[in-house]
């Protein structure tokens, strides 16, 4: 695939966990060759920790994105926020809460502008950002609401498997409520056009998980695959989407079943996060579908307690980066053909 026109944008995330030390470490992984990127930071706060952290890395301060192609292979291009961002590693501080949704705000901006090819979040802590008045449930749904479109789907893919929970950050015991007919098939739709779009899938083939277990088992354990769940799988069907389910969620994921399926549909968000986890816990990728601009993420948090060590593993996040090269690439050569 060939190199971006335009590089990407990373977010600065938590500055008190590890997604500065993880961007450094990306940029030495990818530097010689991969996607292009510039980071929405601090320059100094970033040249503080690398040097704490045993990490020696050139920077250089970027007025424009554009810039950050020809710097991108012996420096890491940065642009800097409105203020600074002290060196604060491990301690949370509110804050710093504007300085984080200055650096999604811009790289949404940027990307909405196609001056950044799309963009990559590092980590936020939603507790801090909501203490500053945040009034987002996460990331999804706040690029949603800047990117002013009704709805997106998160979508968490790896080599082994891709998942979208249809309810995301709500507790358990909400679920059967919040789960409809509307959000079940709205998010096959975001989904299956995003397999073909994004990731170049001619025909998706997507699996449904059922709510209960056993998916119900013709009632006994729960209605809501009769009344609900299947229903909604023979509308979708009936539109030509190419749809199974809904599926017993413990015998989904196993290698043989994970053949059959480009992308499995959960119905809450441990049901979908579990088994991609656990297949691929420092590789996975968060993916935002249905933004007009491609969004990924490392599959983890902020990591305060390793925050600073240098053990930090950045694997999820060059694996986001690369993702995003894809994608982004893609989409483009879509809209030109």
């Amino acid at each position: 695939m060939r190199r971006l026109g335009s590089p990407l944008a990373v977010t600065m995330g938590e500055p008190a966990g590890i997604g500065g030390e993880i961007t450094l470490a990306a940029w030495h992984e990818l530097n010689a060759g991969g996607p292009p990127f510039f980071v929405l930071d601090d320059p100094d706060r970033l040249a503080r920790l690398a040097e704490a952290i045993g990490r020696p890395t050139p920077i250089a301060i970027i007025d424009r994105p554009s810039d950050a192609l020809a710097a991108f292979g012996s420096v890491l291009p940065v642009m800097p926020l409105s203020a600074p961002v002290p060196l604060a590693i491990r301690s949370l501080d509110v804050a710093q809460a504007p300085r984080v949704l200055e650096s999604i705000e811009t790289a949404t901006r940027l990307a909405r502008s196609g001056e950044a090819a799309g963009i990559v979040t590092n980590p936020i802590h939603k507790a801090v950002l909501q203490e500053a008045g945040f009034a987002h449930p996460g990331h999804t749904e706040f690029l949603a609401a800047l990117a002013d479109v009704p709805r997106t789907v998160m979508m968490l893919a790896s080599a082994e498997l891709r998942v979208v929970p249809v309810t995301i950050h709500i507790a358990l015991s909400r679920v059967p409520a919040e789960l409809t007919a509307e959000a079940i098939e709205e998010t096959a739709r975001i989904t299956h056009k995003a397999l073909v779009t994004d990731f170049g899938i001619a025909v998706p083939r997507i699996a449904i998980a059922g709510l209960n277990p056993h998916a119900g088992e013709d009632g006994r354990m729960g209605r809501e695959e009769i009344d609900l769940i299947i229903p909604s799988v023979e509308r979708l069907r009936a539109e030509g989407l190419h749809i199974v389910g809904p599926l017993s969620a413990d015998t989904m994921f196993h290698a043989r079943a994970r053949r059959t399926y480009d992308a499995a549909l959960c119905m809450y968000h441990d049901q979908a996060l579990i088994p991609i986890k656990t297949l691929a816990f420092d590789e996975g990728v968060n993916v935002t579908l249905g933004l007009p601009f491609v969004r990924t993420s490392p599959d983890h948090g902020t990591a305060l307690d390793i925050a600073g060590k240098g053990v930090a593993r950045a694997e999820s996040l060059i694996s986001a980066i690369s993702l995003a090269a894809e994608l982004a690439t893609r989409r483009h050569e879509r809209t030109k053909a």
